[in-house]
């Protein structure tokens, strides 16, 4: 059932365009959303790859109780994303989080996470992560350790215990051994802010918060959503987001850890990622089938001066029954297009 009519910005547009439609040929009306481009700070936290530190968000977990859990830690709610736990096992790698031993700043209020890989291992790196759960045993010393490496050697000497879990946490790395996610030179947001160059506006490892552009879109019924852009395949996509490259994640393209995100390719001009007008996801936070993990198509008007704003999930249905538009699987580059997405709240 489409959402009752609101009287907007957009629809006063689309009146507008209504009283004066455009010929075939015209160039495509400009649709302007207010708040198009938002900061939304994120919590940071440290972690550790072979020795050296990082740092990273939690955006989503798969778990009901982790989610909960990770949300009262750092203040920031954590989305739960059942489908996370469908990832295939080559597009995840592991993250080790501590269930005892030296107190400090990890999840779960130990130590920090070691982590088995970052961005600049391209062929490994992937922000979705299976928790393996460090546990020291008793009468045993715990000490700090900043490697898988050293963790394992720590087992086999009968020092901790490990436990692989279920769940699965969405954990983009912003600063890495040698790296770091592009930041945006120009600090202030508008409306007509380009998409693309960067998806970070700072990095503030003083008050470990991470302040990234939240792009504003819709959901299957045509409410308004945020999200942010981490991570994504193939690599031109990628660099003309500003994000990191990370191969793995085009593997979930055939699996149910990936939903559909429909982006347009031509039409009324705006600030989606190829200048058109916002992109619409077939699922919001809440929603028993949303993920972070977002399989793109693209839709396209056959003749884009007779374009019109389209808010639902039934509004590209309802076109493309009508020959109006075509879909198709976005393939840039010939190859598997998949994007880390996270849907926010950059409000709270």
């Amino acid at each position: 059932m489409k959402p009752r009519s609101r009287l907007t910005t957009v629809t006063l547009l689309l009146l507008f365009a209504l009283a004066a439609p455009l010929q075939a040929g015209a160039n495509p009306m400009e649709l302007k959303l207010s708040r198009a481009s938002v900061p939304a700070a994120i919590p940071l936290h440290g972690g550790y790859y072979e020795g050296g530190e990082l740092y990273y968000i939690v955006t989503d977990a798969n778990d009901s109780e982790q989610a909960d859990r990770i949300t009262h830690q750092q203040q920031w709610r954590v989305e739960l994303a059942p489908l996370l736990s469908n990832t295939p096992a080559a597009s995840r790698d592991k993250v080790y989080l501590f269930a005892n031993g030296i107190e400090g700043e990890g999840l779960h209020g130990y130590q920090r996470e070691v982590f088995t890989s970052t961005p600049a291992q391209r062929d490994r790196y992937s922000a979705v992560r299976s928790v393996v759960r460090v546990k020291w045993r008793m009468f045993k010393t715990p000490e700090l350790l900043d490697s898988e490496q050293a963790i394992l050697a720590a087992e086999r000497s009968g020092k901790l215990e490990l436990e692989p879990t279920d769940v699965v946490l969405n954990m983009p790395q912003v600063v890495w051994p040698g790296g770091q996610l592009p930041v945006k030179e120009t600090k202030t947001l508008t409306d007509t802010t380009p998409y693309g160059g960067a998806q970070l506006l700072d990095i503030d490892l003083d008050k470990m918060k991470a302040t990234f552009v939240a792009h504003r879109g819709w959901g299957p019924r045509g409410k308004t959503i945020y999200y942010i852009v981490t991570d994504a395949a193939p690599a031109g996509p990628a660099e003309m987001m500003g994000v990191v490259h990370a191969p793995t994640v085009a593997g979930t393209i055939d699996s149910a850890a990936a939903v559909d995100l429909y982006q347009f390719k031509n039409g009324i001009k705006g600030t989606g990622p190829m200048g058109f007008q916002p992109g619409i996801a077939a699922a919001a936070p809440g929603d028993a089938n949303y993920s972070p993990l977002w399989r793109i198509h693209m839709v396209q008007w056959q003749s884009p001066g007779q374009a019109s704003l389209l808010e639902t999930m039934d509004d590209i249905f309802a076109k493309q029954g009508a020959g109006a538009v075509k879909v198709t699987l976005a393939r840039p580059m010939n190859s598997d297009h998949v994007v880390n997405c996270p849907f926010i709240d950059p409000f709270q």
